[in-house]
């Protein structure tokens, strides 16, 4: 047997290349160095504050453990102690952990610039690693990014960085609402040609600056303003030598993205994209996206990431109906109701009367009598009096809100502060107790905001360099109507946009369909697609019965007071998610398409499509203009449309003159998917051809 230092040596002579696919290892940035979230941290991390009762920095590593990631690298920042402290009591260190090691890194650092280049000065780095924020949230699979990277990387070393970007709409919620991030790509190459941040008030210009050589070199490019950033990169070693070499680069996409693809001329080095179309993936960068998140978590988009899976180890969760779940010891008096789309944490106490709905509660809360909560955001023992009504605001640990108060929304209270009796929070406001410098004793009560006996005070923030913290945006998360109240997801469903309904797979290319709708752009209706849809999957999934998923979704409808196109999106998106699902485990597309409309086409006949034997197919137009939709961007988009405009036609789900006239509607675009199906529109034309001879000959035989 060979010595065990003979073993050691033969491992360090292993190739470079070898040893990078032997280990991944993951950078996380604790701090975001930002300040979106105050007054919040000025007392704790963002990372360890809670996102639907479980720390944030949570969703993150257990990403990166589904990612396969061995050894971990922590940057801390702000509030260094707290995050060491809870890391080293979490199961992340325990002997269980699927990390190799898991490492706390104390830096001085000011930026993310700063971080990177300490980081390169420790030489911690062997190989390919991931660099992300600790605030992501994501399920999506990073093998296929992986594997693409690196086999990118074998072809040619330049290429150094990969980033993950999710497609989405335009303007998806969950944006920042100042500059926009554009991505020029070549989409033959995936790589990366030019960033931009581009403003979205007209008098700023909406427009980005491509240098005119990209357009002579490249034979096609793409520019993307429909993709949401959620600072996951796969990078080499040769990104921290880039940060180190350059001290003007401090974040990581305004000056390192820009100023790399700037200076390819000099550096040679290119940096790709990988788009995911499926799967969920975002960053809670600000409270809107807070928000954002929060709901898309309750609504399982992020499964398994979800409340019920209880990632951190003395949870208790349990979904019940209406997607709420509770904790153990959660005690609701006689009268109070905790509606949909809640999370009611350990040992919390609802009085009578009071009712709970589209918030999130966290553990040891006191909720009075006659309590009335909607749409906020109540952390764990947090004190809330009697008759007092909370709307769409955020309110820390252990403060207190006296009794018939009325707290605004957009209102953000931060930790201990304190709230009198029959006082009214307006939505602008920021209290906190906390000093935000240590040597600053000036700061005192003001009665006039938190009443004579409270304690707290306004607090102001700085000017920041980002336009998300500005105070229009800051006002939290609620100003916007739709960003109030709306469940949509990243992964597969509605913007912000009040323009009407923009789907997560949208991009320019699909404005022009017939499915507008914009009257349907309401709250509502944006919750029951959510709901029907998951609801529809799920019974999909669990091979249920039609009748069954009938039942629950009339249920829904009745409840929704949904209409037909309602019916028909929720449908149509359960069914091409589970169509991509099947194929993605190796079904044929046909066979796919056949066994989810074969089995249940016909739910569509009986909640979504009533005008056979009329003249004017609307419902029908509207249903094939939704699975086009549908098939827009996703693989084999082409094909499936092909499939399932032939099976629903053999179904007798749609008529003849139904894909005739959804036909007619979309001629003069750009074919795109509509391409394979021309063939089948001019069979159909000619099969009615055929037969109106058919019966002009049998009158004449008459």
């Amino acid at each position: 047997m060979a010595p065990r230092n003979a073993k050691a040596n033969a491992a360090k002579q292993k190739p470079k290349e070898e040893q990078r696919e032997d280990t991944l290892q993951a950078v996380v940035l604790a701090d975001s160095y930002e300040r979106r979230f105050t007054p919040f941290t000025l007392e704790r991390p963002r990372c360890l504050l809670p996102l639907a009762n479980t720390p944030l920095i949570e969703y993150t590593l257990e990403f990166l453990a589904n990612a396969g990631v061995e050894d971990i690298f922590i940057y801390c920042g702000a509030h260094t102690e707290q995050v060491e402290q809870y890391i080293n009591s979490s199961k992340w260190k325990l002997s269980t952990s699927p990390f190799h090691s898991l490492t706390l890194l104390r830096s001085t650092a000011t930026s993310v610039g700063d971080a990177m280049r300490d980081l390169d000065k420790r030489d911690l780095i062997t190989g390919d690693f991931l660099l992300v924020s600790g605030d992501v949230v994501s399920n999506l699979a990073i093998e296929p990014a992986l594997a693409r990277h690196r086999s990118r990387r074998e072809k040619d070393k330049n290429a150094i960085m990969t980033m993950i970007l999710r497609e989405a709409g335009i303007e998806h919620r969950t944006k920042s609402r100042g500059r926009r991030p554009v991505f020029v790509v070549d989409p033959k190459k995936e790589r990366c040609l030019h960033y931009e941040e581009m403003t979205r008030k007209p008098a700023g210009g909406r427009y980005v600056n491509i240098d005119p050589e990209l357009l002579s070199t490249h034979g096609e490019i793409e520019i993307r303003e429909d993709l949401i950033d959620c600072y996951v990169d796969i990078c080499t070693p040769d990104v921290l030598g880039l940060w180190s070499d350059n001290f003007d680069y401090q974040s990581v996409r305004k000056s390192f993205l820009f100023g790399v693809l700037k200076d390819y001329e000099l550096n040679g080095k290119t940096i790709h994209t990988y788009i995911v179309r499926e799967q969920y993936a975002a960053r809670v960068r600000s409270l809107r996206a807070y928000d954002a998140v929060s709901k898309d978590i309750i609504n399982r988009w992020t499964y398994p990431l979800c409340p019920d899976s209880n990632l951190v180890r003395d949870q208790t969760y349990r979904l019940a109906r209406g997607k709420t779940y509770f904790e153990q010891g959660v005690v609701l008096a006689r009268g109070s109701l905790v509606k949909r789309r809640s999370v009611v944490g350990k040992d919390t106490s609802i009085g009578e009367g009071s009712t709970i709905g589209d918030s999130v509660l966290g553990r040891q809360c006191h909720i009075g009598n006659n309590v009335t909560i909607e749409g906020s955001y109540i952390w764990d023992n947090a004190v809330i009096g009697d008759g007092s009504v909370i709307k769409q605001a955020v309110i820390a640990n252990e403060a207190v809100i006296g009794r018939h108060c009325t707290v605004e929304p957009g209102a953000l209270i931060s930790f201990r502060v304190r709230i009198v009796d029959n006082t009214t929070v307006s939505g602008t406001s920021r209290l906190t107790t906390a000093t935000p410098l240590k040597y600053d004793t000036s700061t005192q009560t003001d009665t006039d905001l938190v009443g004579k006996g409270g304690e707290g005070y306004a607090y102001a923030s700085d000017s920041d360099t980002d336009s998300d913290n500005s105070t229009d945006s800051a006002r939290l998360i609620y100003m916007h109507p739709s960003a109030a109240s709306s469940v949509s997801s990243v992964s597969t469903l509605h913007s912000d946009d009040d323009s009407g309904p923009v789907y997560a797979r949208d991009t320019s290319r699909r404005e022009s369909f017939v499915s507008d709708h914009s009257d349907e752009s309401t709250a509502q209706n944006r919750d029951f697609h959510l709901e029907a849809t998951a609801s529809i999957l799920d019974g999909l999934s669990k091979d249920d019965s039609p009748d069954v998923i009938h039942l629950e979704l009339l249920s829904q409808r009745l409840s929704a007071n949904a209409n037909d196109h309602m019916m028909r999106s929720a449908l149509v998106s359960a069914f091409m998610k589970r169509i991509s699902n099947m194929i993605d485990s190796g079904a044929a597309a046909n066979e796919a398409v056949k066994a989810v409309f074969g089995r249940y086409g016909n739910l569509l006949a009986k909640m979504g499509i009533a005008d056979k034997g009329r003249e004017e197919k609307v419902d029908q137009v509207d249903f094939l203009a939704l699975v086009e939709k549908e098939c827009i961007g996703r693989g084999k988009g082409e094909t499936l449309l092909l499939f399932v405009a032939k099976e629903c036609y053999d179904l007798d789900v749609v008529e003849a003159e139904g894909v005739e006239q959804w036909w007619v509607a979309g001629e003069g675009q750009d074919e795109g998917v509509r391409r394979l199906v021309k063939e089948f529109v001019e069979w159909l034309r000619n099969a009615e051809s055929e037969s109106e001879e058919e019966s002009e000959e049998d009158e004449e035989d008459d």
